[in-house]
């Protein structure tokens, strides 16, 4: 088992920037893979980022790649999304996820409760 928990989330102006954090308890966090997702209201929750277990291999959704980069301190099991040049649309509860295998999928098995980012003038 593994229990995630997400923070750093808030209310920012468009244009600011923001880092989400994960932190990781239970089975070793540097086992598994990490996901970032997303969930607008009246939208269906939706791919970020991913991350492979040892940082090498990392997806994007199309609308964040420039902008978002996610990465992880095995060390410290946290996994971490800095969010350069928000804009309103990124306004979501975002949910950090775990799981043995890498995808852009919501295949996930561990999830967070996830955290609100509001972007907003």
């Amino acid at each position: 088992q593994v229990q995630l928990v997400e923070s750093g989330g808030g209310l920012v102006q468009p244009g600011d920037s923001l880092t989400l954090s994960c932190a990781a308890s239970g089975r070793s966090f540097s086992g598994y893979a990490m996901g970032w997702f997303r969930q607008a209201p009246g939208k269906e929750r939706e791919f970020v980022a991913s991350i492979s277990w040892n940082s090498i291999v990392s997806y994007y959704k199309d609308s964040v790649k420039g902008r978002f980069t996610i990465s992880r301190d095995n060390a410290k099991n946290t996994g971490y999304l800095r969010m350069n040049s928000l804009k309103p649309e990124d306004t979501a509860v975002y949910y950090c996820a775990a799981d043995f295998y890498l995808s852009q999928g919501p295949e996930y098995t561990y999830w967070g409760q996830g955290t609100q980012v509001t972007v907003s003038s």
